[in-house]
């Protein structure tokens, strides 16, 4: 089972933990593959710096980790699914590239309120780990 993790994921369970940690904890041990795009790594570093002021070097070693983790797509077909917020769509983009089964995010305002696009299910932190 193919999943995307939003940005917004990744940094909670960078910083945070809690349910977001557990689903990278999950991922660790196998129990579904985690699909990520250059542009969502882009904006996991844009956010740790811009947002959390973190050092590049920290940076660094969080985007291998992510590299270790996850697989890298390309997707090819650009979308407009959300139109409030453009910069997300390259979740659905990565999801859609990869055939993925679930998005995972904290989006509330954006994300969440879609539930699924072709087949892919949209889905919160706790949503997800029920399954």
């Amino acid at each position: 089972m193919k999943v995307v993790l939003d940005t917004n994921v990744y940094i909670s369970a960078i910083l945070f933990g809690g349910n977001c940690e557990e689903i990278l904890k999950l991922a660790n041990q196998g129990l579904f593959d985690v699909v990520i795009s250059k542009e969502i790594l882009d904006e996991i570093k844009s956010v740790l710096k811009g947002k959390f002021y973190w050092a590049d070097k920290q940076i660094v070693g969080v985007i291998k980790y992510i590299k270790e983790l996850a697989s890298i797509v390309n997707p090819e077909v650009s979308l407009r699914i959300v139109k409030e917020d453009p910069s997300d769509n390259k979740i659905i983009e990565c999801a859609v590239a990869s055939n993925a089964a679930y998005i995972v995010t904290g989006d509330k305002n954006h994300l969440l309120p879609i539930k699924g696009y072709k087949g892919i299910k949209i889905l919160s932190p706790i949503e997800f780990l029920k399954l």
